[in-house]
């Protein structure tokens, strides 16, 4: 069990292929050996489609797959020499007395490195290994009729599939949770009340537990929530620091646990508290950790999920509940809603074979999403669904039982470019979110992205990540629109560790036998320890690790020895470690892709940086202490990533825009351009125009940019790769000047993004006007559209025709005291735009801190007053009906799910159309809108009201559809009504005695209506 070999050789085929065709490269004498090595691993791929499906169950199978690997990779180590001789000869001569390895030419010193290593030697060396393991496997496996392909095409709509939420399907879950919340809240008042939930691996015990977590009861009548993950093999320190940080206390970095207990105790006392503990393995963490400290609460409960009744016993739960294998029909009614079919749609035979699939799946929802996944990925037909069911994935034998069947053979059905990216998901620790872009950027570094034409490889592998997410081998956090971050289920965890076998290590480096380091491709080591060394592994061992991550909670120091130790090196993630300074000695690691130094405390980067010429990715943002960076980084001419972000970097060097496949900028400083220096106080806009890859981009300091460029509206119109644009501006707090207002319009007015922009953020831009090209079909693509701290602009720029914009949040735009018809970009009385819908696919609109807005409307109303609407005065507002005439001409916000008002005192009314237009609303918040007297008539509101801070709010009306409705700070607050699907009241404390004024008229309709009242709940904040 090991890599799959298929992409990696299929990657090392291409390699040869570019190199024997580069006729510079030929310089080396090795052009015979080079094509007897390309003639024997192609030979090869014959092959691997035979030893990847035997290996599993075939131990000479699986040597031999092993055996080939470390070819493979000595192989493309090599491949990566013969590069670097390439580039020796393209630096020009001007340039090869760069000042750099201590006063020794940059072409000295990497010829130097190069050197060591004999090229032509070890080609003729690896030939004849490969040969060797060529004739082996000739012996015993059975040749294909046809090489392995190249990838299929992936959809990009992937990214919207639709998913079902993790086993929320019959009516068993729905009626469990709500048994469960009633329990907890008739315990509520115990001292300590514990309850437990058990059942198999994958049977929904999380999911469970978290409908209960996320209910609004358990929210509103507990002052303390805590989520904690238990781990097989926790950490005392990092568990009770994670406690710690899920109710907001600060700890120092070397506390031990007793102090740390201590400070749990404190700030628990008198509380009351709801713990979940999931996935609970061993009864110490609550026996030995947390018990002592938690018995200073007031009153508590503890949830525990666990697939074994042992740890209820020694726990100590009073009640259990076990949840039970899926029932077969609710199984089959999973798997259709998997597959996004109705089932009354489904041909009868294939009802049949359905069946049959979930009697396969044992009552288990994880196996039966991720086999229906399977299924949607075939036609459907009766043979197609045989053939799944008669496949040999289903009982492979060399696989732990919960890991066998289903989840096995949604691994085995991977496309072979899938499967590796899938396994890499093991270095990450059990229950953590990963984001999407980090996997992305590591699938690069790696070589796991197939390259094709005219698309950038970031966004081939964003691709595979949507994919996976579509097979449910990851879970995606559904509140983020893109899905930009996700995890994998522990089972599903397990299954990629137990198949990378010895490729992965995850733990602590010290508990590594130094011979079992030495084999170790792929290492995440998490760790408590306050430092990371390699002391037990002495020099006659290699360490051929292509991976190496540091994983933990706090901040461990990096002995500088690792750089040395790592000579295979192609990711290095030191994110967050101590790291004080980076050795010279990195420069040898000619085969580094990736090097995360975020968050690291670093000063500076050596000049034998510029050595690393396969680099592609270099973070490094939250480096505070950074303040510059060499020249030779212009060296470094495969860079793809570049992350500066929240880094204190004043000074850069000229030549970025010569790093040609650089596609991804954050924290990119701008400069004006005078400096002719090699260094200067940042890049001109200019040098970006060369950058034709770009594809995240985010400009900072821009008040520095030269207004009178010629080129600058060139900058960004043409890049067709650029998907991100974050345009920021140093905040101050002294004013600007005319002549400094105008230049930062004019240099915003030239930076026209291509309309394949997808999100776009500009932060404290401080011009009076937005640039022109907002709100136009240059942004006809952008999904997300940030403004913060825009404070001089007095009118927001025309947004609501934009015709694929799902999320707009504005913040702080001080200088706005009316909102107005602008905002929907077209003439609302206008016979032309009869039909227009206004901002046709917005979900979620928050406007936040806005301490001069006053007035907010959709049309004007020249006959009446112009605060009339929904928050105007009861008796002076506009008949509904008399407005028709004018709103007929266009739709407004029909998509429209949440808006939050957050921060705007002087707000006096919202617009009388959200009650008639935003038919899909489902959440409205308003919390600081203290001028806002009547808040009334939002007809389709459906799910949640949520007032806080409403100093004036005297009367709330007419929410026929809200089911929960809740009520903080709003003293004046005398007349409630119109609620007829009311099921849920929280009141804070400060509202209990004014509430009683219109409680019993809610009671009332409720029981007139419903037969039964309303749960009326004391909301702790």
């Amino acid at each position: 069990m090991a890599v799959v070999l298929t992409p990696l050789v299929g990657s090392c085929v291409n390699r040869l292929i570019d190199i024997i065709a580069d006729k510079t490269i030929m310089i080396l004498g090795a052009r015979d050996d080079l094509d007897i090595l390309h003639q024997t691993i192609h030979h090869i791929q014959y092959y691997l489609q035979d030893a990847e499906q035997r290996r599993m169950e075939d131990l000479a199978v699986n040597n031999w797959h092993g055996e080939l690997r470390d070819a493979i990779d000595e192989a493309d180590d090599i491949f990566d020499l013969i590069e670097g001789r390439k580039l020796l000869k393209d630096i020009p001569s001007s340039s090869r007395n760069t000042p750099a390895c201590s006063g020794i030419s940059f072409l000295s010193c990497f010829t130097d490195i190069l050197k060591r290593h004999d090229i032509a030697a070890k080609i003729r060396k690896v030939n004849t290994r490969i040969e060797n393991i060529s004739k082996l496997g000739q012996s015993f496996l059975t040749r294909s009729d046809v090489a392995p392909v190249g990838q299929r095409a992936i959809s990009r709509s992937r990214k919207s599939s639709n998913l079902v939420e993790p086993n929320l399907v019959g009516e068993e879950i729905k009626h469990s949770s709500r048994k469960l919340v009633e329990l907890v809240l008739a315990n509520k008042e115990n001292k300590l009340y514990k309850l437990a939930i058990v059942g198999t691996g994958g049977v929904g015990k999380t999911t469970l537990a978290q409908k209960i977590f996320n209910d609004e009861r358990i929210k509103g009548n507990f002052k303390k929530h805590m989520w904690i993950c238990v781990s097989r093999d926790y950490n005392e320190v990092i568990l009770m620091k994670e406690v710690l940080r899920s109710i907001g206390v600060r700890y120092d970095t070397d506390e031990n646990e007793g102090e740390l207990s201590s400070k749990l105790k404190a700030a628990i006392q008198e509380e009351s508290f709801f713990l979940v503990l999931d996935d609970v393995w061993q009864t110490e963490v609550w026996t030995n950790l947390l018990r002592i400290p938690l018995d200073a609460a007031a009153t508590g409960v503890v949830l525990v999920t666990t697939r074994d009744d042992i740890v209820t016993r020694v726990i100590g739960v009073k009640d259990v509940h076990r949840v039970e294998l899926m029932p077969v029909d609710v199984g089959l009614e999973l798997l259709w809603k998997s597959i996004s079919t109705e089932e009354r749609d489904v041909p009868h035979n294939l009802h049949d074979i359905g069946l049959r699939i979930v009697r396969k799946c044992g009552g288990i929802p994880l196996a039966i999403k991720v086999t229906a996944s399977v299924l949607a990925t075939k036609e459907k037909t009766e043979n197609e669904w045989e053939k799944l069911i008669d496949r040999s994935a289903w009982y492979v034998s060399n696989v732990p039982t919960e890991l066998s069947g289903a989840l096995y053979l949604s691994y085995d059905d991977l496309p072979q470019y899938l499967k590796q990216c899938f396994l890499y998901c093991a270095l990450y620790p059990e229950d953590q979110f990963m984001l999407r872009d980090d996997l992305v950027r590591f699938w690069v570094a790696e070589g796991f992205i197939e390259k094709r034409k005219d698309q950038l490889l970031e966004d081939t592998a964003e691709e595979y990540y949507y994919e996976l997410i579509h097979r449910n081998l990851l879970q995606p956090d559904t509140r983020f629109y893109d899905h930009r971050w996700s995890k994998i289920h522990d089972l599903l965890r397990q299954l990629a560790q137990h198949l990378s076998g010895r490729e992965i290590f995850f733990g602590d480096l010290q508990s590594l036998e130094a011979k079992d380091l030495s084999n170790r491709r792929r290492i995440s080591a998490f760790t408590d320890k306050d430092s990371v060394m390699l002391s037990n592994v002495g020099r006659e061992h290699i360490i051929r690790a292509r991976t190496l991550m540091i994983r933990s909670r706090e901040t461990p120091r990096i002995a500088n020895t690792i750089f040395r130790r790592l000579p295979s090196i192609r990711v290095l993630d030191l994110t967050d470690s101590s790291v004080e300074s980076i050795p010279d000695c990195i420069g040898s690691l000619i085969h580094l892709r990736l090097l995360d130094l975020d968050g690291t405390i670093i000063t500076y980067l050596p000049k034998t940086i510029g050595f690393l010429i396969n680099l592609q990715i270099l973070n490094l943002q939250r480096c505070n202490a950074l303040h510059n960076i060499p020249m030779e980084i212009t060296r470094l001419c495969n860079l793809r990533r570049l992350g500066l972000g929240g880094t204190a970097i004043d000074q850069v060097p000229n030549g970025i825009a010569k790093l040609k496949f650089l596609n991804d900028l954050e924290g990119f400083p701008i400069g004006n351009g005078n400096d002719n220096t090699k260094t200067q106080d940042g890049w001109n806009l200019e040098e970006l125009a060369l950058l034709l890859q770009m594809r995240q981009l985010h400009m900072i300091k821009l008040e520095r940019a030269a207004p009178s460029s010629t080129t600058t509206s060139e900058i960004l119109k043409d890049k067709r790769h650029l998907r991100v644009l974050n345009l920021e501006c140093t905040e101050r707090t002294e004013e600007y000047s005319e002549e400094e207002i105008s230049n930062i319009e004019m240099i915003f007015a030239r930076l026209i993004p291509p309309q394949n922009l997808e999100d776009l953020y500009i932060t404290g831009f401080f011009g009076q006007r937005f640039p022109a090209w907002l709100g136009t079909s240059h942004l006809s693509s952008v999904k997300q559209l940030y403004l913060t701290k825009c404070k001089s602009c007095v009118h927001l720029p025309p947004m609501g025709q934009l015709p694929n914009l799902k999320y707009l949040k504005i913040v702080g735009a001080a200088a706005i005291n009316k909102i107005g018809p602008e905002f929907l970009g077209c003439r609302e009385t206008s016979p032309g735009s009869l039909g227009v819908v206004a901002f046709p696919k917005l979900e979620i609109l928050d406007i936040i801190d806005m301490p001069n807005w006053e007035e907010w409307c959709f049309v004007e109303d020249r006959e009446n007053d112009a605060t009339a609407g929904i928050g105007g005065e009861e008796d002076g507002g506009v008949d509904i009906q008399n407005r028709e005439g004018v709103s007929s001409f266009l739709q407004l916000l029909p998509h429209l799910k949440e808006l939050r008002l957050l921060g705007c005192p002087k707000l006096r009314a919202l617009p009388w159309q959200l009650g008639k237009e935003a038919t899909s609303l489902k959440k409205l918040k308003l919390e600081g809108t203290s001028c806002l007297k009547v808040v009334d008539g939002l007809l389709f509101l459906t799910e949640t009201l949520q007032i806080m801070g409403c100093e004036g709010l005297e009367r709330v009306l007419n929410f026929p559809q809200v089911r929960e409705l809740r009520a903080q700070a709003c003293p004046k607050l005398e007349r409630v009504n119109g609620f007829g699907n009311l099921q849920h009241l929280w009141l804070a404390e400060d509202m209990e005695q004014i509430a009683r004024r219109w409680v019993p008229g809610l009671q009332e309709q409720h029981q007139r209506l419903h037969k039964e009242g309303i749960d009326v709940h004391t909301w702790i904040y």
